[in-house]
């Protein structure tokens, strides 16, 4: 991508297709040709302009419809992958990042592998014949690293989802502050399954605390943390980096029992609607696996869908009467069975509309809880 971006005569009239997150991966719009268009799954406020003007399309599509949309919907004329360098047998594998590259590579008509001399051999990550590629580039590129740390607000959250957490549990979580904390309060429990689009470093934290179930392939289709977690998860065993084929897969995710998700939001109303995607009307992310982990945790038999947000933003309350005009609901209100905050736990499983907004109101910080009870019974009264 640095090297398109060198020339803007380089992306004249190019159709790019990516699943560049926000934080991990970094695109600058404005270096490619005007004729040029990336289309991705992550809004980025940066993107706004290019997005007005076409050059940039965000797709409002979760991580398993995203794989039904390359399936469908898109013809690939080059794939380009990196790759770790062959092993003895020409394998090369895809290291710590998996996700849609085989959904891919089976659709494209050519295949270009950056083999990274940095890339390291992950034990159970997907694999590619070397004698597949079409052309070949060697690359010495570092592998980027994710490092989250804790702060009280997201310790203080993360201490009110663990209770929440039993021995045994199959836990999904996502990259960030909060599932950082969490990791690091469950290392008592037992049996632990891990089954996610994203892990990190806490993954071999439990695993050195004893909290996880060694006989269980723990799953994720990316693998993202520090230099240290890079070098360390070459050689842990119980482990399979796949495609969001398989990771995010709904006929897969309805098999899992007590399966519970972790996911966070923007915004949520006190219907229980969630908004992840927007702020104040703009654009600022996507949906991401979100939708597809948030339904089958609530359809889980024993599990539970937990979104974990901060109580507040500096522009107020992220418990709100009802999303606004310009807000997307990305996780409808039958897709959630607990909100929490910093200020505790609100359960709406099995709760009635009028029980959940009141167990919101009880968890949004205390200077907004007036306000929101009085927004609730113009609401109420209307219902």
């Amino acid at each position: 991508m640095e090297e398109l971006l060198r020339d803007p005569e380089l992306t004249r009239n190019a159709r790019l297709l990516t699943s560049y997150v926000p934080g991990i991966n970094a695109l600058d719009l404005e270096r490619m040709h005007p004729s040029g268009q990336v289309t991705g799954l992550f809004m980025q406020p940066e993107f706004a302009i290019a997005q007005r003007e076409g050059r940039f399309r965000a797709l409002p599509m979760s991580y398993a419809g995203f794989v039904r949309h390359i399936n469908e919907q898109v013809n690939v004329d080059l794939a380009v992958i990196q790759l770790s360098p062959p092993d003895e047998n020409g394998m090369c594998s895809l290291g710590p990042s998996v996700e849609f590259a085989p959904t891919v590579l089976r659709k494209a008509r050519r295949r270009l592998g950056l083999i990274n001399m940095q890339t390291p051999v992950v034990r159970g990550s997907y694999t590619v014949r070397f004698d597949s590629l079409d052309y070949v580039c060697e690359v010495d590129t570092p592998i980027p690293v994710y490092d989250v740390p804790a702060d009280s607000g997201t310790e203080a959250i993360a201490r009110h989802i663990a209770p929440l957490i039993e021995d045994g549990t199959v836990l999904q979580t996502g990259l960030g502050k909060v599932p950082t904390a969490l990791m690091s309060m469950l290392r008592d429990r037992r049996g632990l399954k891990l089954h996610s689009g994203m892990l990190s470093d806490g993954l071999l934290e439990l695993a050195a605390a004893g909290a996880l179930d060694m006989n269980y392939l723990h799953t994720s289709c990316v693998l993202v943390g520090s230099h240290s977690f890079y070098e360390r998860i070459r050689d842990f065993h119980p482990l399979r980096v796949v495609g969001c084929d398989i990771s995010h897969d709904p006929v897969l995710l309805a098999k899992l029992d007590r399966f519970v998700t972790v996911n966070s939001a923007l915004e949520v109303d006190l219907f229980g609607q969630c908004n992840l995607e927007t702020t104040r009307g703009a654009a600022v992310s996507g949906c991401g696996g979100a939708p597809d982990f948030a339904r089958a945790g609530r359809m889980s038999l024993g599990g539970n869908s937990i979104i974990a947000l901060h109580a507040t933003h500096k522009h107020g309350s992220r418990i709100v009467p009802m999303l606004g005009p310009q807000t997307v609901a990305t996780l409808s209100r039958v897709d959630v069975d607990f909100v929490v905050t910093e200020y505790g736990v609100a359960r709406l499983k099995g709760a009635s509309v009028h029980e959940r907004a009141e167990a919101l109101i009880q968890i949004a910080a205390p200077e907004y809880r007036s306000e929101l009870q009085d927004a609730w019974r113009l609401i109420a009264s209307r219902l």
